[in-house]
């Protein structure tokens, strides 16, 4: 499924304004990734803590950064929890965090 992913600019600083450090415009790119919702054993047996239904298991190949922002039909996350699993079948699964307000229901 494609999805963006908000990139910091590679050639670009923040900057200060009015005394306060402005970090530069996340560049929106495009990605593709399986987005699922966690199962009933995930919420249940999590190691970090809880989950909220709103999270989601993102697989990509695309190494993503924790932290960072991304947005799947309009709903916005944040990469957290990286595994790995690139030894066993090139990919990479993290956990996004819902990361949008009561307005933006996944």
């Amino acid at each position: 499924m494609p999805f963006t992913a908000f990139q910091k600019p590679i050639d670009e600083e923040g900057h200060y304004e009015n005394g306060d450090w402005i970090e530069p415009q996340p560049i929106p790119v495009p990605a593709f990734g399986v987005i699922l919702p966690f199962s009933d054993d995930d919420l249940r047996y999590s190691e970090a803590g809880t989950y909220s239904t709103k999270d989601r298991k993102l697989y990509t190949i695309e190494p993503l950064k924790e932290g960072q922002k991304i947005e799947y039909k309009g709903i916005p996350y944040t990469v957290q929890q990286f595994k790995d699993y690139t030894d066993y079948a090139d990919v990479f699964i993290y956990v996004a965090r819902w990361a949008g307000n009561e307005n933006s229901h996944p």
